[in-house]
């Protein structure tokens, strides 16, 4: 009675999961549904689980019911398929842009009900995040293919959506050495561990401009450059007030050449600066922010 009566409230609320194409041609969902079943995923909102951007697999399950007033008196066999379809689908009723998440298994397309009872858990797997966008809004859509003893499938619950985002893939420990040269002449020095924080998918923040208490926002760009052999990702960064939560009053900017010093620690490897680089995980950045005169930052950023 449970099943019917969530059966009874969705339709009264007009929950439409998948849109009118994937509509059910043959019953609809109506309150005279007293001694009919439906196959149904249990719980058919968009749910969401979020992956980090490695190339392990990340497993998922989900719940399929057989609604109805009465138990069923035969074991039900049921068919899941991944449903790309249903992305695309998805993405034009909510007016949004997804993505079919490449790399979906079911692990168990088929199942038995057993008679006398009315539920199924489906299990999934994903991998490959660490190929992936973290910018694109990724699903993994997985449906009822058949329904065994004429069972109709119910089409405002017949897809099991998952979203599934990307952590930003920079966001992490690093270990960070450098200094910061000051008009005196002087060279602040620093070597330690900070946190690079998510801003968005592409951006990153962290809390310490060398030995001063500044925050920075460091944006990988699409635009590359190669540092020894390597292909290197050219970033964008800004010096924050904390107190103020704006970039520093009088301005702030990235250096277009090395202005290190070759005596100390990091030494250059080359004169390039500003960059990502996607092989050793490590940020070469050199910045500037201006009090009066320009504090300059030389930092090497590697992820532990």
């Amino acid at each position: 009675m449970k099943n019917k009566i969530i059966v009874i409230l969705t339709i009264l609320a007009g929950l439409f999961i998948v849109n009118s194409c994937l509509k059910d041609n043959h019953d609809e969902w109506t309150g005279a549904v007293k001694g009919k079943m439906y196959a149904t995923v249990q719980v058919p909102t968009l749910q969401t689980m979020g992956v980090l951007p490695i190339p392990d697999s990340v497993y998922f399950s989900f719940m399929i019911n057989i609604a109805t007033d009465a138990l069923p008196t035969t074991d039900i066999t049921v068919t899941m398929v991944v449903d790309t379809a249903a992305v695309t689908a998805y993405s034009i009723q909510s007016g949004k842009t997804y993505a079919a998440f490449p790399n979906v298994k079911v692990l168990n397309p088929t199942v038995v009900i057993p008679k006398g009872t009315r539920t199924s858990t489906i299990n999934c797997v994903v991998w490959g995040a660490d190929k992936l966008d973290a910018c694109t809004n990724y699903i993994a859509a997985v449906s009822f293919a058949s329904v065994s003893n004429n069972i109709p499938i119910a089409a405002n619950m017949k897809t099991n959506l998952m979203s599934l985002p990307i952590s930003n893939p920079y966001a992490a420990d690093y270990q960070v050495i450098g200094y910061r040269k000051h008009p005196s002449g002087t060279n602040y020095p620093v070597n330690q561990v900070e946190t690079l924080s998510t801003i968005d998918c592409k951006t990153v923040i962290k809390h310490f401009m060398a030995d001063y208490p500044y925050d920075v926002t460091i944006q990988i760009t699409a635009n590359t450059m190669v540092v020894s052999g390597v292909t290197c990702y050219k970033v964008i960064t800004h010096v924050y007030d904390p107190a103020t939560g704006a970039i520093v009053s009088s301005g702030d900017g990235m250096e277009t050449t090395f202005t290190g010093v070759a005596l100390l620690d990091p030494i250059a490897v080359t004169n390039d600066v500003n960059y990502y680089d996607p092989i050793n995980h490590k940020f070469v950045l050199n910045y500037f922010y201006n009090t009066a005169a320009p504090r300059i930052a030389y930092e090497w950023l590697t992820r532990i």
